[in-house]
């Protein structure tokens, strides 16, 4: 438990601030409309799913201002290299930006679904009072007109009661707008589910890009007005409190108490998501530029497997382990970018990933490849971008996890290891070597030749951790692993398990690459 805490005490405070400023704005927000004097008539006509509707409303917008922010990886870069000096717990909690935004989308379609609900029932409220013909006050400020006493008289959309709900849906901003986000919502949502990201990541790419439409869409969402309060002036004029109950003699001469005055509520959502708009479009302009930039390839390796290894070359890029970079070939697709972690060491003169053909885009730029004496096609890089993984070198000891082509970022780092062995002084050189005889049987494996064996079928953790601890009793262990969600749950599970409750001793930390 207390390992658990010192892993993951950042996250969950994070969390836990972001679900206490959601309850805080949907609260504030609630009591704001179901108490103040201003929407006391629009009350009247609506009752409580007014104040449902503007409280997930807001929410809807805080949401929308921090969606695209965990997105914005040269963001996210900055922040990993200027916070170099901040603790390990702190750094990797930038590698959850995916798991954020998907949390953040989440929220965002619970608010979506309570604004929606809470808007049919304002209609059918609406609609009712519109229609209801009984003297009440609701069908007093259901007729108001929308023209006889100006603009801002009218408090009911439903001029008629022949107009219906359908109509004014598709002739109001609001109406039609919010048709728009929300179907442009259900498909960015449906469309970046694991089964569809994984098999069709094509379709998961271009449907995901249709979240312009989506912030446009909110942007402009209540420029309308449909909602509507009572204005300042008709309040000190015609205050609810005093006039409310003497309806009925609004028109008398006599009365002290004049029609009220509505106007509608101004747009909110432009100013949420303004600041990260514009943050987001600076994002794009610069992974534009550095897209753009040459790339030239010096050479191309086919491995068994259908693995296709491309080495590189490009002005200005500097790496570090474990980072990955986004690779577009354009005589496959102008818009598609796929990630892919970098397999070169910082210490050599060129970058290189591995590519598997796993869905149509992998195997068709594999395909132009293996195409002779065709012209190598043009490839474009934009990265490279941060990973958990840098941070390897931070621990005094390094468990690297790889499933599958998930070994690549580790690739990145022996290799570098490697190096930084070769260029260290002689008496660097002889502990080195000393430290890593220790790690080793002398009788070298049969298949290999290597000295450290070959290992068949999956490793049993429970002995490997158990090993590590006994060999490490007072060092940091950070465990890295590319792979399966489920072999993720079994080593965060051992690091829980295998670290000691005293601090001074084993601690075992877990780093899963997620981009």
């Amino acid at each position: 438990m207390g390992n658990w805490v010192v892993n993951h005490w950042f996250s969950v405070l994070f969390l836990t601030t972001w679900l206490g400023l959601n309850i805080f704005l949907f609260v504030h927000a609630f009591q704001s409309y179901e108490k103040a004097d201003k929407y006391y008539y629009t009350r009247e006509i609506l009752g409580s799913t007014l104040a449902w509707a503007r409280a997930s409303a807001r929410c809807l917008n805080f949401n929308s201002m921090l969606i695209l922010l965990p997105v914005c990886r040269n963001l996210l870069s900055f922040l990993r290299g200027t916070c170099s000096f901040c603790r390990r717990t702190l750094r990797k909690q930038l590698g959850h930006n995916l798991t954020f935004h998907k949390l953040v989308a989440y929220m965002i379609c619970l608010h979506t679904a309570i604004h929606i609900i809470a808007h049919l029932f304002n209609f059918e409220h609406y609609s009712r009072s519109r229609q209801a013909r009984d003297g009440s006050l609701a069908f007093v400020l259901s007729t108001l007109s929308h023209k006889e006493k100006g603009e801002d008289s009218w408090l009911n959309p439903l001029q008629s009661p022949n107009m219906t709900v359908e109509y004014v849906t598709f002739t109001s901003i609001a109406g039609l707008t919010g048709l728009i986000i929300t179907v442009a919502l259900v498909l960015m949502v449906t469309s970046a589910m694991e089964f569809i990201r994984r098999s069709y990541f094509e379709v998961f790419w271009y449907t995901h890009h249709i979240f312009i439409i989506y912030i446009i869409g909110l942007g402009i969402h209540g420029i309308g007005g449909l909602v509507r309060g009572q204005t300042e002036e008709s309040l000190n004029e015609s205050h609810p409190h005093r006039c409310a109950e003497s309806y009925k003699h609004w028109d008398d001469q006599e009365s002290h108490c004049k029609h009220p005055q509505f106007e509608g509520l101004p747009a909110e959502s432009w100013k949420w998501i303004l600041a990260p708009g514009i943050l987001y479009i600076f994002e794009r302009i610069l992974r534009f530029y550095r897209s753009q930039q040459k790339v030239v390839i010096t050479k191309v390796v086919m491995h068994p497997s259908k693995v296709l290894e491309l080495q590189m070359n490009k002005r200005g890029f500097s790496m570090e382990v474990g980072q990955y970079i986004f690779v577009n070939c354009p005589s496959i697709s102008y818009l598609e970018w796929h990630p892919f972690t970098l397999t070169s060491a910082p210490e050599e003169d060129f970058f290189s990933i591995h590519i598997r053909a796993a869905g149509d885009w992998t195997e068709n730029v594999i395909r132009a490849f293996e195409q002779q004496p065709s012209p190598i096609p043009r490839i474009e890089v934009d990265g490279p971008f941060g990973t958990v993984s840098e941070d390897v070198f931070q621990y005094e000891v390094a468990v690297l996890v790889g499933a599958g082509i998930g070994v690549t970022p580790f690739a990145s780092i022996l290799k570098s290891i490697w190096y930084k062995f070769q260029h260290a002084d002689h008496n660097l050189k002889t502990q080195m070597a000393g430290h890593a005889a220790l790690n080793f049987d002398k009788a070298t494996d049969i298949l290999t030749g290597l000295k450290q064996k070959t290992s068949f079928g999956r490793p049993m953790w429970d002995n490997e951790f158990s090993t590590i601890a006994n060999a490490h009793p007072r060092s940091v262990v950070g465990v890295f692993l590319c792979g399966p969600q489920t072999l993720a749950k079994s080593l965060s599970k051992r690091c829980h398990q295998y670290s000691s409750l005293d601090p001074r001793k084993v601690q075992f930390y877990f780093n899963k690459e997620n981009f």
